[in-house]
């Protein structure tokens, strides 16, 4: 008679049923395990599979640890903000009264919108450019940090939009204060860490 696993763990890699046999053992229950075993034996996989394995889950560990210890804290995140959006602001406002000269906006409301809408487009702009090109912002090249995904490597240009979007949710900026990844970096999957 199967029991549940059996099929569960004929779909995993050998990869994987290493993994659980070896390093992830604690996460599993003992039938999982017995299991995976079981499928181990049946597949033949040879015994120096296991030490490729566990010598590359130590380096992705060590990865993972290097990256969260060059995570940066918040009081230079903050320091990137006011950096940026100093610099958005001045250019903003050098560019866009005299653009707006040239529109026949003829009331409050439609210079209002027109204002609020192109100030979202450059900002989103400066961002999604310059941590998509560069990997960081002007503060950041002041701070000496970048932007990488989850794995330390160079973000998505998905994540990268995503994460400026995310920019916009109500306190965000405040949210450096009781994390060490705000709203917009736990959503879009991204942190900022020091360039070394």
């Amino acid at each position: 008679m199967e029991n549940d696993f059996t099929k569960i763990m004929s779909n995993r890699s050998d990869e994987e049923l290493i993994k659980i046999v070896t390093v992830d053992i604690g996460k599993y229950q003992e039938l999982a395990i017995e299991t995976a075993k079981k499928e181990i034996k049946l597949r033949n996989i040879d015994s120096t599979r296991f030490k490729e394995v566990a010598e590359k889950v130590e380096a992705e560990k060590q990865k993972l640890e290097k990256l969260e210890n060059n995570t940066v804290h918040s009081k230079i995140r903050f320091l990137n903000f006011l950096i940026d959006f100093t610099i958005i602001f001045v250019i903003y406002f050098m560019i866009i009264p005299n653009i707006e000269t040239l529109l026949s906006l003829t009331n409050q409301t439609e210079r209002a919108i027109y204002r609020i809408t192109t100030l979202i487009i450059f900002i989103a702009t400066y961002y999604i450019v310059f941590e998509h090109k560069y990997q960081k912002t002007v503060g950041k090249i002041i701070t000496k940090t970048k932007v990488v995904n989850l794995e330390g490597e160079k973000a998505e240009l998905g994540d990268i939009i995503s994460r400026t979007f995310c920019r916009l949710i109500p306190f965000d900026r405040f949210s450096f204060f009781f994390t060490r990844n705000g709203f917009h970096d736990a959503i879009s999957k991204t942190k900022v860490i020091k360039d070394n």
